[in-house]
Parts: C-alpha cells; sequence; structure tokens
C-alpha cells in the first residue's frame, strides 16, 4: 500500500490514478456524500468513469451488487472510494470481486482503509473475511477534508479509531512495533478529540488524522477480539450506527479483558493519562458529548439475548475466555448505559 499525507494531498489524485493504470475511476460515495464525489469527478476530469453513491453501513451485499452494476455499465477500471466506513467498505467490497485497483480519500477516522478486511451483511447477519485483493492501492489523508467533519462524528469515528489500538495492545499476534503505534495512536487521538470539542480545529484535526493512521494500520496488522466481534453482531443485527455502537462497547469489552491482559490495559491507561483504562474511555466519551446507552442509538431491550447468542457463534480468539453471563451482563450495561465493571 502507498500512503499520501498532507493537507491538500487530494491534488495528486489524478497522478495516483496515471500511477496505477486507471483511466476510468467510478468514484464511491454515501448519498450524503454526493456532492463532494461530483466534485473529485470534475476535478479528475475524463478519468472519472461516474459516481455511484448508494454506499450505507455495514456494506449490505445488495447494495454492492447495484455497485458492481454501474461498474460493468461504465466500463470502469478502478475504484475512488470517498468517505468513511460505509464507503470504503463499498470499495473493498468491489475489489474484491474484481480485483480492480481502489484509491481510498478518508473522510472520516474509520482506519478500515489500512487493512486487508472486508466486513458485509446478509439478512441481518454481519460476516468478514481478509484478502490481499480487499488491501486498497492507495491511501490519501488529506486533513482539509475532515475540516467539515461534525463535531459529534468526529467524536465517536475517533473513538473507533482507538478501539483498533486498543484491541491491537493485546492481539495473539501483536508485536512490539504494533503496541508503540498502537499507544500512540490512542494518545494523539484521546488528545485531540476534547480539544476539537473546545474548537481547537486546526491542530486539532492534524493530530486525530495522524492518530486514526496509526490506528488503522494496528487493525490492518493484528487481529482483533472480543470488541469487533460484538460491534460487528450488534451493528450488522440491528442496523446500529457503526462508530457509535463502537463509543459505547469499547468500555465494556475493555473491562472484561483487561483482567487477561493487565500489561495492555495499563498502556492504555498511561495513553489517556488515567488510572484505570476502562473507566477512563468511559469519563472520555461522556466527557466529549458521545452517547452512552445502545438503547438510545436503536437497540431494542430484547435483542440482549439474540446478540448474547450470536456472540457466541464462530469461534474466535479472545485474551479472556467468553463467559456466557459475564458477556450478557455486558451487553445489558452497554444498552442501559452503565459504567463499565471494575474500578471507579
Amino acid at each position: 500500500m502507498r500512503v499520501l499525507f498532507g493537507a491538500g494531498r487530494l491534488a495528486d489524485l489524478s497522478a495516483e490514478l496515471d500511477r496505477l493504470g486507471v483511466g476510468r475511476a467510478l468514484i464511491l460515495t454515501t448519498p450524503h456524500q454526493k456532492i463532494q464525489g461530483d466534485d473529485i469527478a470534475s476535478m479528475i476530469g475524463g478519468r472519472a468513469a461516474g459516481v455511484y453513491s448508494g454506499a450505507t453501513m455495514h456494506t449490505p451485499v445488495h447494495v454492492t451488487e447495484q455497485a458492481m452494476q454501474q461498474v460493468a455499465l461504465l466500463r470502469a477500471d478502478g475504484v475512488v472510494a470517498v468517505g468513511g466506513g460505509s464507503t470504503i467498505g463499498l470499495g473493498k467490497a468491489i475489489a474484491f470481486r474484481t480485483d480492480l485497483p481502489q484509491v481510498v480519500v478518508p473522510t472520516s477516522y474509520a482506519g478500515s482503509e489500512m487493512t486487508p478486511i472486508l466486513g458485509e451483511t446478509v439478512d441481518g447477519l454481519k460476516t468478514t473475511r481478509s484478502d490481499p485483493k480487499i488491501l486498497p492501492e492507495t491511501v490519501i489523508y488529506d486533513v482539509d477534508l475532515t475540516r467539515s467533519l461534525s463535531v459529534p462524528f468526529a467524536v465517536t469515528s475517533g473513538i473507533n479509531a482507538i478501539a483498533h489500538a486498543v484491541e491491537a495492545l493485546y492481539a495473539r499476534d501483536g508485536n512490539p512495533v504494533i503496541s508503540l503505534m498502537a499507544e500512540e495512536g490512542i494518545k494523539l487521538m484521546a488528545g485531540a478529540l476534547p480539544r476539537l470539542v473546545a474548537g481547537d480545529d486546526a491542530d486539532a484535526r492534524d493530530d486525530a488524522v495522524r492518530g486514526a493512521w496509526l490506528c488503522g494500520a494496528c487493525l490492518g496488522a493484528v487481529g482483533m477480539s472480543l470488541h469487533h466481534k460484538l460491534c460487528h453482531t450488534l451493528g450488522g443485527t440491528f442496523d446500529l450506527p457503526h462508530a457509535e455502537t463502537h463509543t459505547i462497547v469499547l468500555p465494556h469489552a475493555l473491562a472484561y479483558n483487561a483482567p487477561a491482559v493487565p500489561a495492555a490495559a495499563a498502556r492504555v491507561a498511561r495513553a489517556l493519562g488515567v488510572n484505570d483504562a476502562a473507566q477512563g474511555l468511559f469519563d472520555l466519551a461522556k466527557g466529549l458529548g458521545a452517547k452512552l446507552a445502545l438503547r438510545d442509538i436503536g437497540m431494542p431491550r430484547d435483542g440482549i439475548e439474540k446478540a448474547t447468542d450470536i456472540a457466541f457463534k464462530n469461534a474466535y480468539w479472545n485474551p479472556r475466555v467468553l463467559e456466557r453471563d459475564a458477556i450478557r451482563d455486558l451487553i445489558a450495561r452497554a444498552w442501559d448505559g452503565e459504567r463499565p465493571k471494575g474500578e471507579i
């Protein structure tokens, strides 16, 4: 993967498409970002085959199938994904099916642009796969594109990024370099978000983009555990907003795993500047005005049992053995917006 980083780097998009041999790029966006997609299509001129603006959360397969029809109709030979996790996921889904080169232009702190992982949803069930074809060829981090990101979404998108680094610190296939990147990513993002909320837009956005890149690189390098499994389960099953779900679940998932990984929890706490990592993450989200309860983002009360059942399907590694009653309690506390279990 090639990464371009810095203010104004979107201007390099045409050159990157030429380098990749892309002459007819399909620009991908969500409906909300269609105007931005149109602007980029105008900027690259004849290299744009068209704009598809149907990307949506959790990468539903039926949406990918619609986008694939546009790829064929417009004879696209590459894709440019402009936006956050929804658009990036669609670009990955197309690349997995076609092996077309993809350029990602992130406008949030999702981090998935740095990974060869694709999560797709069919009939309310989200599954993931990993394949070299899924990894984007080029990522262009232009901090100017994050200036219009609303503060509430910047907050949840940023904590979503922190979640990647937290789980990287206790990943089974982790290593010292990834741990350094993870701790620095958490520190940068956790330091940037309060400043951003307070109005320090320019410097805070710069730090947040650097933090997002580090956290995303961790996500792409090592495996994830309980937190990501729960968020995929909840998001895909109940169609919950991705970043908000990560924000709410993260303190609870870390509180569950912390007794099994004290060194990793200590590094998270150090990066946050607190004594207890899980409580610190909860307080960070609360202090930034983020929603703290799954019920407040659309999850029904009777979904707790269903989510618990799905969390135990398809075995996956976690540093602490999964205990059904404890996992159900974790989800219930997150649903109600309670503090995570542990020290206060």
